[in-house]
């Protein structure tokens, strides 16, 4: 297996952590990292509720491998507001022999300002057009969904690394569906994904590891041990008397 995947684990060097009272550290979920957190050879997802930790988590993992904090591939290098956290300079993060021939990281929150840096970057002279590698159309000329396909479609390839957070927030759930279908094709053809998410959809690849973020730390689990899951079929399985009982 290990010689199969991009990157295997990520652990937390404690001994250099001055304060667990101080955040990142004092997250339960980053907290409890004392042993070292496997990763699937495909296919990873980190779910939790909002301040679990999980993204914060993922954008350490991504920064500690030379990705923009951002977003974008490695060889993009801007910043227009310095809101990381410091925690990725506490990860040991274990990488296998093979090296990805593509890479990115994906943040939801951010993605406006790396379609903004691809249009600068397209301003300067010479080079190839940067634009073109993702279907050649502005991505701030199509919506937030589009412009996320259009990346996963035109841009991600075989033998990538993909680090994703929270990616659904631009999608419906038939687009949801469609990058299911392309994951799949990318990780036929040799790609691991890393995925901070809330979509049970997604989270549903099959054979994927599902991590849980919350007050306890983090732990291994079933997608249908997950709130998300719970939550969703509890509704579409009788969405009326889950109204009654918030709504009374």
């Amino acid at each position: 297996m290990l010689a199969s995947q991009f990157v295997f684990h990520l652990a937390l060097q404690r001994d250099k952590v001055e304060s667990f009272d101080r955040y990142p550290f004092n997250l339960p979920a980053i907290r409890s990292l004392d042993e070292r957190l496997e990763l699937h050879p495909k296919v990873t997802f980190f779910v939790g509720e909002n301040g679990s930790g999980k993204s914060t988590l993922l954008e350490a993992l991504a920064v500690s491998l030379g990705f923009n904090a951002e977003g974008g591939s490695r060889n993009f290098n801007f910043g227009t507001r310095a809101s990381h956290s410091v925690l990725h300079e506490y990860l040991r993060v274990a990488k296998g022999v093979k090296r990805w021939r593509d890479g990115y990281f994906l943040r939801a929150e951010s993605f406006f300002n790396v379609a903004t840096e691809i249009e600068r970057l397209d301003e300067g002279p010479g080079g190839a057009s940067v634009i073109s590698a993702y279907g050649g159309r502005s991505l701030h000329e199509q919506s937030h969904g589009e412009s996320f396909l259009k990346l996963l479609n035109e841009r991600f390839g075989g033998r990538g690394l993909y680090l994703l957070d929270e990616p659904e927030a631009a999608l419906s759930p038939q687009r949801q569906l469609d990058a299911l279908v392309r994951m799949h094709e990318l990780v036929r053809q040799g790609s691991q994904f890393v995925m901070a998410t809330h979509s049970p959809i997604l989270m549903a690849y099959p054979d994927a590891w599902v991590y849980r973020f919350d007050a306890d730390g983090i732990q291994r689990v079933a997608v249908h041990d997950t709130a998300h899951h719970r939550v969703m079929r509890e509704f579409m399985a009788d969405p009326r008397a889950v109204l009654d009982r918030l709504l009374p």
